[in-house]
Protein backbone atom coordinates (compact mmCIF):
# COMPACT_ATOMS: atom_id res chain seq x y z
CA UNK A 1 0.00 0.00 0.00
CA UNK A 2 1.77 3.58 -1.18
CA UNK A 3 1.94 6.02 1.66
CA UNK A 4 -1.01 8.19 0.28
CA UNK A 5 -3.35 5.28 1.15
CA UNK A 6 -1.61 4.58 4.29
CA UNK A 7 -2.54 8.38 5.12
CA UNK A 8 -5.87 8.49 4.05
CA UNK A 9 -8.58 7.73 5.51
CA UNK A 10 -10.11 4.26 4.25
CA UNK A 11 -13.78 4.58 5.54
CA UNK A 12 -14.13 1.39 7.10
CA UNK A 13 -15.82 2.12 10.51
CA UNK A 14 -17.38 0.63 12.98
CA UNK A 15 -21.19 1.46 12.59
CA UNK A 16 -21.49 3.72 15.06
CA UNK A 17 -19.18 6.07 13.78
CA UNK A 18 -15.46 5.37 15.01
CA UNK A 19 -12.81 3.86 13.69
CA UNK A 20 -10.85 0.83 14.76
CA UNK A 21 -12.05 -2.81 16.02
CA UNK A 22 -12.59 -1.34 19.48
CA UNK A 23 -13.62 2.14 18.95
CA UNK A 24 -16.92 3.03 20.69
CA UNK A 25 -20.17 4.87 19.87
CA UNK A 26 -20.06 8.70 19.37
CA UNK A 27 -22.14 10.13 22.24
CA UNK A 28 -25.90 10.06 21.76
CA UNK A 29 -27.37 13.33 20.27
CA UNK A 30 -29.34 14.77 23.15
CA UNK A 31 -33.06 13.64 22.59
CA UNK A 32 -35.60 16.43 21.46
CA UNK A 33 -38.58 17.86 23.33
CA UNK A 34 -41.61 19.22 21.57
CA UNK A 35 -43.49 21.81 24.00
CA UNK A 36 -47.09 22.98 23.36
CA UNK A 37 -47.94 26.23 24.61
CA UNK A 38 -50.75 28.28 25.76
CA UNK A 39 -51.69 31.78 24.50
CA UNK A 40 -49.19 32.69 27.69
CA UNK A 41 -46.08 31.39 26.38
CA UNK A 42 -46.28 29.14 29.08
CA UNK A 43 -45.79 25.28 28.42
CA UNK A 44 -48.98 22.92 28.87
CA UNK A 45 -47.79 19.31 29.35
CA UNK A 46 -50.90 17.04 28.75
CA UNK A 47 -49.95 14.53 32.11
CA UNK A 48 -47.72 14.61 34.88
CA UNK A 49 -45.26 12.07 33.14
CA UNK A 50 -45.04 14.90 30.21
CA UNK A 51 -44.61 17.39 33.40
CA UNK A 52 -41.83 15.31 34.59
CA UNK A 53 -40.26 15.02 31.10
CA UNK A 54 -40.32 18.69 30.75
CA UNK A 55 -39.22 19.30 34.09
CA UNK A 56 -35.81 16.76 33.86
CA UNK A 57 -35.51 18.48 30.20
CA UNK A 58 -35.19 21.85 31.62
CA UNK A 59 -33.22 20.68 34.25
CA UNK A 60 -30.67 19.06 31.69
CA UNK A 61 -30.38 21.93 29.50
CA UNK A 62 -30.40 24.26 32.14
CA UNK A 63 -33.22 26.69 30.31
CA UNK A 64 -35.72 27.70 32.77
CA UNK A 65 -33.92 25.61 35.48
CA UNK A 66 -30.67 25.61 36.71
CA UNK A 67 -28.59 22.82 35.15
CA UNK A 68 -28.82 19.97 36.91
CA UNK A 69 -28.27 16.74 36.25
CA UNK A 70 -28.96 14.57 39.43
CA UNK A 71 -32.15 16.42 39.33
CA UNK A 72 -32.84 16.15 35.38
CA UNK A 73 -32.15 12.16 36.43
CA UNK A 74 -34.71 12.11 39.04
CA UNK A 75 -37.24 13.71 36.54
CA UNK A 76 -36.75 11.69 33.66
CA UNK A 77 -37.04 8.81 36.11
CA UNK A 78 -40.73 9.30 37.55
CA UNK A 79 -42.26 9.90 34.06
CA UNK A 80 -39.94 6.55 32.37
CA UNK A 81 -41.30 4.62 35.40
CA UNK A 82 -45.40 6.11 34.08
CA UNK A 83 -44.04 4.81 30.47
CA UNK A 84 -43.00 8.07 28.94
CA UNK A 85 -41.28 6.54 25.98
CA UNK A 86 -39.21 10.26 25.32
CA UNK A 87 -37.67 10.08 28.93
CA UNK A 88 -36.75 6.28 28.87
CA UNK A 89 -34.32 7.75 26.05
CA UNK A 90 -33.14 10.30 27.77
CA UNK A 91 -32.28 7.85 30.64
CA UNK A 92 -30.71 6.05 28.43
CA UNK A 93 -28.36 8.58 27.17
CA UNK A 94 -27.18 10.12 30.76
CA UNK A 95 -26.67 6.20 31.30
CA UNK A 96 -24.41 5.61 28.64
CA UNK A 97 -22.81 9.57 29.00
CA UNK A 98 -22.65 8.92 32.76
CA UNK A 99 -24.45 11.87 33.29
CA UNK A 100 -25.80 12.67 36.81
CA UNK A 101 -25.22 8.87 37.51
CA UNK A 102 -21.87 6.90 37.17
CA UNK A 103 -21.64 5.58 33.32
CA UNK A 104 -23.67 2.48 32.80
CA UNK A 105 -23.86 0.72 29.26
CA UNK A 106 -25.89 -2.10 30.75
CA UNK A 107 -28.00 0.40 32.59
CA UNK A 108 -28.22 2.25 29.19
CA UNK A 109 -29.26 -0.47 27.56
CA UNK A 110 -31.90 -1.39 30.02
CA UNK A 111 -33.58 2.39 29.05
CA UNK A 112 -32.85 2.16 25.21
CA UNK A 113 -34.33 -1.23 25.03
CA UNK A 114 -37.67 -0.03 26.57
CA UNK A 115 -37.75 2.78 24.77
CA UNK A 116 -37.05 1.19 21.36
CA UNK A 117 -39.59 -1.17 22.00
CA UNK A 118 -42.00 1.87 22.06
CA UNK A 119 -40.79 2.78 18.63
CA UNK A 120 -38.29 5.16 19.18
CA UNK A 121 -35.77 5.54 16.78
CA UNK A 122 -32.66 7.21 18.27
CA UNK A 123 -33.35 4.47 21.00
CA UNK A 124 -33.46 1.81 18.49
CA UNK A 125 -30.19 2.73 16.87
CA UNK A 126 -28.44 3.15 20.08
CA UNK A 127 -29.57 -0.04 21.15
CA UNK A 128 -28.11 -1.54 18.10
CA UNK A 129 -25.12 0.79 18.50
CA UNK A 130 -24.37 -1.00 21.92
CA UNK A 131 -25.18 -4.61 20.62
CA UNK A 132 -22.16 -3.91 17.61
CA UNK A 133 -19.70 -2.83 20.27
CA UNK A 134 -20.67 -4.90 23.14
CA UNK A 135 -21.15 -2.44 25.53
CA UNK A 136 -23.49 -3.33 28.34
CA UNK A 137 -23.92 -6.91 26.40
CA UNK A 138 -21.94 -9.72 24.21
CA UNK A 139 -21.24 -8.12 21.00
CA UNK A 140 -23.47 -9.33 18.45
CA UNK A 141 -23.95 -7.86 15.13
CA UNK A 142 -26.65 -9.79 13.93
CA UNK A 143 -28.56 -8.20 16.46
CA UNK A 144 -27.25 -4.97 15.62
CA UNK A 145 -28.32 -4.78 12.37
CA UNK A 146 -32.36 -5.64 13.25
CA UNK A 147 -31.64 -2.57 15.76
CA UNK A 148 -30.44 -0.29 12.90
CA UNK A 149 -32.87 -1.15 10.14
CA UNK A 150 -35.97 -0.53 12.74
CA UNK A 151 -34.57 2.84 13.01
CA UNK A 152 -33.73 3.09 9.39
CA UNK A 153 -37.13 2.00 8.47
CA UNK A 154 -38.15 5.42 10.34
CA UNK A 155 -35.67 7.43 8.19
CA UNK A 156 -33.57 7.49 11.45
CA UNK A 157 -30.10 9.18 9.13
CA UNK A 158 -27.75 7.83 11.50
CA UNK A 159 -29.29 4.08 11.51
CA UNK A 160 -29.39 4.27 7.87
CA UNK A 161 -25.65 5.08 7.78
CA UNK A 162 -24.95 2.20 10.50
CA UNK A 163 -27.30 -0.51 7.96
CA UNK A 164 -25.03 0.65 5.57
CA UNK A 165 -21.73 -0.31 7.38
CA UNK A 166 -22.62 -3.52 8.08
CA UNK A 167 -23.59 -4.16 5.02
CA UNK A 168 -20.49 -2.63 3.33
CA UNK A 169 -18.15 -4.31 5.71
CA UNK A 170 -20.54 -7.55 5.95
CA UNK A 171 -21.06 -7.75 9.33
CA UNK A 172 -24.02 -9.39 10.94
CA UNK A 173 -24.64 -9.83 7.24
CA UNK A 174 -23.39 -11.23 4.02
CA UNK A 175 -21.29 -8.34 2.72
CA UNK A 176 -22.96 -6.60 -0.12
CA UNK A 177 -21.17 -3.10 -1.55
CA UNK A 178 -24.33 -2.00 -3.36
CA UNK A 179 -26.78 -2.40 -0.74
CA UNK A 180 -24.27 -0.73 1.66
CA UNK A 181 -23.76 1.84 -0.66
CA UNK A 182 -27.39 2.23 -0.80
CA UNK A 183 -28.21 2.94 2.88
CA UNK A 184 -25.20 5.35 3.23
CA UNK A 185 -25.83 7.38 0.21
CA UNK A 186 -29.57 7.70 1.65
CA UNK A 187 -27.88 9.46 5.27
CA UNK A 188 -25.77 11.21 3.02
CA UNK A 189 -28.26 12.92 0.85
CA UNK A 190 -29.82 13.56 3.96
CA UNK A 191 -26.92 15.59 5.19
CA UNK A 192 -25.22 12.94 7.68
CA UNK A 193 -21.96 13.70 7.48
CA UNK A 194 -20.30 10.35 8.77
CA UNK A 195 -22.42 8.94 5.77
CA UNK A 196 -21.25 11.97 3.55
CA UNK A 197 -17.56 11.35 4.51
CA UNK A 198 -17.99 7.82 3.96
CA UNK A 199 -19.56 7.71 0.96
CA UNK A 200 -17.09 9.79 -0.81
CA UNK A 201 -13.96 7.36 0.15
CA UNK A 202 -16.54 4.30 -1.48
CA UNK A 203 -16.23 6.54 -4.17
CA UNK A 204 -12.67 7.44 -4.48
CA UNK A 205 -11.90 4.15 -3.85
CA UNK A 206 -14.71 2.69 -5.80
CA UNK A 207 -16.46 0.61 -3.33
CA UNK A 208 -19.56 -0.87 -4.59
CA UNK A 209 -20.00 2.28 -6.82
CA UNK A 210 -17.68 2.93 -10.22
CA UNK A 211 -14.72 4.87 -9.08
CA UNK A 212 -15.05 8.32 -9.35
CA UNK A 213 -12.54 10.63 -7.70
CA UNK A 214 -14.60 13.93 -8.14
CA UNK A 215 -17.55 12.67 -6.82
CA UNK A 216 -15.67 11.25 -4.01
CA UNK A 217 -14.11 14.96 -3.34
CA UNK A 218 -17.57 16.58 -3.39
CA UNK A 219 -18.79 14.46 -0.78
CA UNK A 220 -15.57 14.92 1.71
CA UNK A 221 -16.40 18.53 0.70
CA UNK A 222 -19.87 18.16 2.03
CA UNK A 223 -18.91 16.48 5.17
CA UNK A 224 -16.16 18.99 5.55
CA UNK A 225 -18.42 21.78 5.31
CA UNK A 226 -20.16 20.23 8.44
CA UNK A 227 -17.17 20.13 10.62
CA UNK A 228 -16.07 16.30 9.36
CA UNK A 229 -12.37 15.98 10.67
CA UNK A 230 -11.72 13.03 8.66
CA UNK A 231 -13.12 14.73 5.31
CA UNK A 232 -11.06 17.92 6.00
CA UNK A 233 -7.89 15.35 6.40
CA UNK A 234 -9.10 13.59 3.26
CA UNK A 235 -9.33 16.89 1.38
CA UNK A 236 -5.65 18.32 2.36
CA UNK A 237 -4.45 14.89 1.88
CA UNK A 238 -6.08 14.69 -1.82
CA UNK A 239 -5.27 18.84 -2.28
CA UNK A 240 -1.11 18.11 -1.82
CA UNK A 241 -0.98 15.50 -4.65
Amino acid sequence: MSSFWKQLFSGRRKANGTSGAAGTAKPPSEPQLAISLTDSGKPTPQSDAEAQLLKGAMHHSGQGERQDYQEALKSFRIAADQGNARARNWLGTMYYLGQGVSKDYREALKWYRLAADQGVAEAQRYVGILYDNGQGVQQNSIEALKWFRLAADQGDTGAQFCLGVLYRDGRGVKQDHKEGTKWIGLAAEQGNANAQHNLGVMYYQGIGVSKDIEEGVKWWQRAADQGSVEAKHNLAIVTRR
